[in-house]
């Protein structure tokens, strides 16, 4: 006679499978809010990501691609303007907007945050050394107004911004 199995360890066993089956935690349900709180034009928004760029452990479990290559191909620090933690935030943005598939939609203002935030480093200087770095800056956003370009947009070999 064929013995069966005792409720209790089906069910156990059941429990083990499901527990096995269930996929990792998926990111914070506010994961695009704070993506979005992170990429705005405003000095807030910038000083916001600088805080959490800096502690970047307490926002592990959202998944955020911190990584960067600054400005690309571009200068840093073109004529000695700081401009690396500039195009780190930019890079950000990119980043994560592709990964969360809605680059297109937010690449505009991801721009545009770059350009303000380069205008800030801008400020700190005066007369023509103000002028030549307001007109980097303007270079450095046309640039990535043109070039950074959503993945199925471009080119395979393209390089994007």
């Amino acid at each position: 006679m064929r013995r069966r199995p005792a409720p209790l360890l089906v069910s156990a066993a059941a429990a083990a499978v499901l527990v096995v089956a269930t996929p990792a935690s998926a990111a914070p349900a506010d994961k695009p809010q704070v993506l979005g709180g992170w990429t705005q034009t405003s000095a807030a928004s910038y000083d916001a990501w600088i805080a959490a760029r800096g502690n970047q452990g307490k926002w592990a479990a959202y998944g955020f691609d911190w990584s960067t290559d600054y400005c690309s191909t571009s200068p840093d620090n073109p004529f000695g303007f700081p401009f690396q933690t500039s195009c780190a935030r930019h890079d950000f943005g990119y980043r994560n907007y592709k990964a969360a598939g809605t680059f297109p939609a937010n690449k505009s203002r991801v721009d545009d945050a770059l350009y303000a935030d380069l205008k800030r480093v801008c400020s700190a200087y005066s007369g023509v050394k103000k002028g030549s770095c307001d007109s980097t800056a303007w270079t450095y956003y046309q640039a990535v107004k043109v070039f950074g370009v959503s993945p199925q947009d471009a080119p395979q070999d393209a390089h994007a911004a």
